[in-house]
């Protein structure tokens, strides 16, 4: 297992553009859906990293709830699907089920959409206020498999508490830490991590 952490994106920055398939619904996705929305929620994730595994369910219910309040939420696969079948599109509506997530999980196969966000780990972060400007990146909570810290999404939901009631979110954030990316060969971006931590 590669353990890698957030680039850390610099906050103010704009959300860079995707159109990308949901992978249960068959319909793209694209940025400008989420126009009249009080903000936007990007996760880099896969199905089959234990990170992400870790924290699942927990994410599942945070997620649905700020749906419920109005925010938006896209879930991005961006793994290389043939060296990693695991995380194909079957396995993700797969997951889809079995998580109940009821966020868009998108497929992302070229890789260029993490290129974009400069996505390195799963999970990755990313939240956008009304005008898709970055509030918030950095990770879920500092639970991680097996350290015996209770998952609670404190992190994520301080910023999305503060970003719906109209409240300044603390820039002092935490990078996420998970499995890095897996990328297509010569897809490897510029921040990828040299060499990674193999730990």
């Amino acid at each position: 297992m590669v353990k890698t952490a957030s680039t850390m994106l610099p906050l103010g920055a704009p959300a860079p553009d995707f159109a990308l398939p949901d992978v249960v619904s068959g319909k793209t996705v694209q940025l400008a859906d989420f126009r009249d929305r009080p903000g936007l929620l990007v996760i880099f994730l896969c199905n089959h990293c234990p990170f992400v595994k870790h924290l699942a369910g927990p994410l599942a219910e945070l997620t649905s709830k700020y749906q419920g309040q109005g925010l938006g939420v896209v879930g991005i696969n961006s793994n290389d699907i043939e060296k990693y079948p695991q995380d194909n599109a079957d396995a993700m509506r797969e997951e889809v089920k079995l998580r109940g997530y009821v966020f868009p999980y998108l497929l992302d196969e070229t890789q260029a959409v993490a290129q974009a966000y400069q996505a390195a780990c799963t999970p990755d972060f990313f939240l956008f206020d009304a005008a898709h400007r970055l509030v918030y990146r950095g990770q879920f909570d500092s639970s991680r498999p097996g350290l015996e810290i209770p998952i609670t999404g404190q992190d994520l939901a301080a910023a999305i508490e503060a970003l719906l009631q109209g409240r300044s979110i603390d820039d002092q954030q935490f990078p996420s830490l998970g499995c890095n990316i897996k990328w297509k060969p010569g897809n490897e971006p510029y921040y990828f991590p040299t060499p990674p931590i193999n730990r």
